[in-house]
C-alpha cells in the first residue's frame, strides 16, 4: 500500500490492548490488522480506505506504530501453533517476521530508546526485549505475576496490566521500575487499554468493574494523582490518543472523539469497510504524526476475509 493511496481523500460518513491474554486462550478468533490514512484536521474527518495488512486466516492483533510512522508491529499466528511479532512497512508493502523464539509473543511496543521493542513472552507472560530485527535482547520483567499489557512511561518505568491469578481478585495497574526491579500497585479493576497521554507525561487507563460503566482516568507518575476524565464510550474498551490531545474510541465501524473539557463523545466518522469486509473495530492505534490509524477487526460474516487482495508480500516466514 503506497502512502498516496492510503491518504487519498475519501469522505467518510459522519454520524471504533478482551483479546485473549497471551498464552492463556489458544483458540483465538480469526482477526485481521487494518490500516487507514487519516486527515484529522478536516471536518468531516477524511482518510484513505482501510486496507488489510495482515492478510492471514489466523489470529492477528495488537498493532503499534514505529515512532517514525514508517510501519506497524503486530502479533500474528501463521502456523497454527504460536504467535510471533511481524513488521509491516508502508513503502515496500512488505511484511517481515521478526521473532523466532520457541515461545509466543504478544503486544509489541518500541522502547523509548527506539533501538529495541518489548513484547509479552511465553506462558509465564514475562516482558521481554528484542532488537528491531527480532533478535533476543534479554528479559525486562521476569516476575511471578502475569503481564497482560504494558506501555512505557519513560526509559526506566513501565505501566503494566497484571492479570489476576486468584478467583475473585481484580486485575491491577502496576508501575514497574526497571532499574530497581520493583513494582507498585496504583489501581485495581482496570481494562486493557494503557496509553501515554500526549505532551503530559501522564498515563491513561480505564476502569473495568462488573456491572458498572467504564471510566477513563489518568495517572500522574510524578504525583501519584489519579484524575477522572470522562465515561468511556459505551460498548468499547480500546482507545488511542490523537497528537492534539483528543481521545478516540470506536463502536462498531464508527470513530468517536472526546475533546478535553467536554463531558461527552462526538461521532467523527464511519469507516468504509475494506475490500474483504470487516466487522467492529477494536485495538486502535494512531501514528505519532496523526496520519495513520491501525485497528483490529474480525472479518464480516459472509466476507472473503483474508482471501481479499491486500498487495502485501511476506518475507521471513
Amino acid at each position: 500500500m503506497c502512502r498516496a493511496t492510503a491518504i487519498a481523500a475519501l469522505l467518510l460518513t459522519v454520524s471504533q490492548q478482551t483479546a485473549p491474554p497471551p498464552a492463556q486462550q489458544p483458540a483465538a478468533p480469526p482477526t485481521e490488522v487494518y490500516v487507514a490514512g487519516l486527515q484529522v484536521d478536516a471536518f468531516p474527518m477524511t482518510g484513505g480506505a482501510a486496507e488489510n495488512i495482515s492478510n492471514n486466516p489466523g489470529y492477528d492483533n495488537q498493532p503499534s506504530f514505529l515512532p517514525d510512522g514508517s510501519g506497524v508491529l503486530f502479533s500474528s499466528n501463521r502456523d497454527g501453533k504460536q504467535t510471533d511479532i511481524y513488521r509491516y512497512d508502508f513503502d515496500s508493502q512488505k511484511l517481515t517476521q521478526l521473532t523466532r523464539t520457541p515461545d509466543s509473543e504478544y503486544s509489541p511496543l518500541v522502547t523509548p530508546d527506539r533501538k529495541t521493542f518489548s513484547a509479552v513472552r511465553g506462558a509465564a507472560q514475562h516482558l521481554w526485549r528484542y532488537n528491531l530485527d527480532g533478535s533476543d535482547a534479554g528479559g525486562i520483567i521476569e516476575a511471578s505475576f502475569l503481564v497482560g499489557y504494558h506501555v512505557w512511561i519513560d526509559a526506566t518505568h513501565l505501566a503494566l496490566f497484571v492479570l489476576s491469578t486468584a478467583q475473585g481478585e481484580p486485575n491491577t495497574l502496576r508501575v514497574w521500575n526497571t532499574a530497581a526491579k520493583t513494582d507498585e500497585i496504583v489501581a485495581r479493576s482496570i481494562g486493557r487499554s494503557l496509553l501515554m497521554r500526549p505532551k503530559t507525561g501522564m498515563l491513561s487507563f480505564m476502569t473495568s468493574v462488573k456491572g458498572e460503566p467504564s471510566v477513563v482516568k489518568t495517572f500522574d507518575p510524578r504525583t501519584k494523582a489519579i484524575e477522572t476524565l470522562v465515561p468511556a464510550l459505551e460498548g468499547s474498551q480500546d482507545a488511542a490518543w490523537l497528537p492534539d490531545g483528543r481521545l478516540v474510541m470506536a463502536r462498531d465501524l464508527t470513530l468517536h472523539v472526546w475533546t478535553p473539557g467536554s463531558t461527552a463523545w462526538t461521532e467523527l466518522v464511519t469507516l468504509a469497510p475494506a475490500s474483504d469486509g470487516f466487522a467492529r473495530m477494536t485495538r486502535l492505534a494512531i501514528s505519532a504524526d496523526g496520519r495513520w490509524l491501525a485497528f483490529v477487526a474480525e472479518p464480516a460474516a459472509g466476507s472473503s476475509g483474508s482471501s481479499g487482495s491486500s498487495g502485501v508480500t511476506v518475507s521471513g516466514s
